[in-house]
């Protein structure tokens, strides 16, 4: 195994440049917002009406640290019938606030100092800060916009030390859009038994895919359960950003560590949220193929006029992002999202919030209704007239 490795420079910079932006587009009253990843559309009735009943019943008393018997062992079922990743549901799984918070905790359970992790770069970039809270060194692997940011397998077996602990997978991913193909994750799994690695896998937007796109859980496969703690939440799939649950869910030893430190840091994830949660996954489903069906039709018409004005993306084949290369412009991602904030009064973030060296980047949101999103677009056309060569004629590049 090499024993060199390039670790980016662990920076909240990004995040500086996020909030510093949110918080000028407060200042600007018909400002549209197409920077954060909360979903804008409704919990489903039935999630609500659940919380409600749960409040009723009364539900004073915290849970396990691990979460509701009942929600652990329904995620279990989950994983299992829709993903094929055997988890035991009673000591597997740990409910977490939020996915962020499983995050956190993982990297702590999962991490000692000096340990390294392979992360896919561009990244969400709260994994550098949980990677560096807990000692670890992040180790970037290379993506390109011209295959959608895919992760091949020799990428990532070149850049194994034997410092390296972990990969982490991200699929669909944040900020890209992009998706492994299941080819990739199998190669990856090989890789990873090899070495003698264990895998996360954040799955947090696996029901939000397009133009074919398949999702296959690493954790499915032929000896990698054991290796494989598999992320996910509600924030996304039903809209539940606030409500404030995730999971993790792995290998019984890990997650006994986990919860023991879930313990620490919040006691328990809210008791409403969980019931919330539970009947999110026991009742009916209807509302996220409604969903994927309206984050279908904005990603066409963001694309539609993304077209128009030259752009180029890697292909979004999942989630609500758009990664847009704005090299053409000739300005680099931050003054590109002040001018357009400023001028435009739209709202997208840097590619520089995912990783320093994405400086022609931004990424684009999708989370505005379909009337909103085409002012947007209207309002960044007319900002960079004079910026951009248009294509009238053949409507794209």
């Amino acid at each position: 195994m090499s024993e060199t490795s390039t670790a980016p420079r662990v920076s909240d910079e990004g995040t500086r440049q996020r909030y510093s932006l949110m918080e000028l587009a407060r200042r600007i009253p018909n400002a549209i917002e197409l920077g954060r990843g909360d979903p804008d559309l409704a919990t489903p009735a039935h999630i609500v009406e659940a919380a409600k009943a749960a409040i009723d019943r009364g539900v004073e008393e915290i849970s396990d640290p691990a979460g509701l018997p009942a929600l652990r062992l329904a995620i279990a079922e989950k994983l299992r019938h829709e993903n094929g990743v055997p988890v035991d549901g009673a000591a597997g799984v740990v409910v977490t606030t939020g996915g962020q918070e499983a995050l956190f905790l993982l990297m702590q359970t999962v991490l000692r100092p000096g340990d390294e992790i392979l992360v896919p770069d561009p990244r969400y970039t709260s994994y550098d800060v949980a990677i560096k809270m807990a000692g670890g060194v992040l180790v970037t692997v290379p993506t390109q916009e011209y295959d959608g940011f895919d992760v091949h397998a020799e990428e990532v077996a070149c850049r194994i030390t034997s410092r390296t602990r972990a990969i982490l997978l991200v699929t669909p991913g944040n900020p890209t859009a992009g998706t492994i193909s299941p080819d990739n994750i199998r190669a990856i799994a090989t890789v990873a038994r090899q070495h003698d690695l264990l895998v996360i896998s954040d799955e947090i937007y696996e029901k939000f895919l397009y133009d074919g796109a398949e999702h296959l859980s690493i954790g499915s496969l032929p000896e990698m359960a054991g290796r494989t703690i598999t992320l996910n939440g509600f924030s996304k799939t039903y809209a539940m950003t606030g409500w404030r649950v995730g999971y993790a869910a792995g290998p019984r030893r890990l997650m006994s560590a986990l919860r023991r430190r879930k313990a620490l840091c919040s006691i328990c994830a809210p008791v409403v949220s969980q019931w919330a949660a539970l009947a999110a996954l026991q009742g009916p489903q209807d509302a996220v193929a409604e969903f994927h069906r309206i984050y279908a039709r904005r990603r066409a018409l963001v694309l539609e006029r993304l077209d128009r004005m030259g752009f180029s993306y890697g292909a979004p084949r999942g989630a609500f992002y758009i990664f847009t290369n704005t090299s053409s412009t000739g300005m680099n991602s931050i003054d590109l999202s002040l001018k357009l904030l400023e001028e435009a009064h739209v709202l997208i973030f840097p590619g520089t919030g995912f990783g320093e060296q994405w400086v022609d980047y931004v990424r684009i949101t999708l989370l505005q209704p379909d009337q909103v999103l085409a002012e947007a677009m209207t309002r960044i056309e007319q900002c960079l007239q004079g910026t951009l060569q248009f294509d009238q004629a053949e409507g794209g590049r």
